[in-house]
């Protein structure tokens, strides 16, 4: 699944919708794109056709619990961010949750509407920053094995050194078309 990062996707998930109502009403003014659900089930199949950055899913649902839920959510689409919403807060249900990582938040009904705000952005910032270490550690994967596949054509290439000025050299007897060679070989654009 492709992730649009211009989209601030939030699923909402409680078996009562007057709670999904309050949530998408409380949070009509701000950039989101607001998904609600009636239980666990039909979210899972929501979330195989559309990506969602955060889930907020009630706690006491029929069926599929919220602690279920959130536990199958981590399992199948760790990068969500998860927060969880009850107006039945059984210590034992959340700390199994808290501890096992399911949760990024816990709420109690009523919500406060500014904290709960507050939460999604900073939910929503956290699977921002999170998606964007994804994307580099992709990227310096893709160039080590590059540098591995030039060092074996050019053995010592990836030899380097820093200068007391902070300029890193690379340390080469290559003549500039050697260079100019290993750059088309590269396909780098100047």
């Amino acid at each position: 699944m492709i992730w649009d990062p211009t989209q601030n996707r939030i699923l909402i998930v409680d078996d009562e919708a007057h709670v999904v109502s309050a949530l998408m009403r409380g949070m009509d003014e701000e950039p989101y794109l607001l998904t609600g659900s009636p239980g666990g089930e039909e979210a899972l199949r929501l979330m195989e056709k559309e990506s969602f950055k955060v889930v907020i899913s009630d706690e006491k649902m029929p069926g599929m619990d919220g602690a279920q839920f959130l536990s199958r959510v981590k399992e199948l689409y760790p990068e969500t961010v998860r927060i969880m919403l009850t107006g039945h807060a059984s210590v034992e249900a959340t700390m199994r949750a808290v501890n096992s990582g399911e949760i990024y938040r816990f709420f109690t009904k009523p919500w406060d509407e500014t904290e709960l705000k507050l939460a999604l952005r900073s939910a929503l910032e956290k699977f921002d920053l999170e998606e964007e270490n994804r994307r580099l550690l992709r990227t310096v994967r893709y160039q080590g094995r590059e540098l591995k596949f030039l060092e074996k054509s050019y053995p010592g290439i990836s030899e380097l050194r820093k200068e007391s000025d902070g300029a890193i050299v690379l340390d080469t007897e290559m003549s500039e078309e050697e260079i100019e060679n290993i750059i088309a070989q590269c396909n780098v654009q100047r």
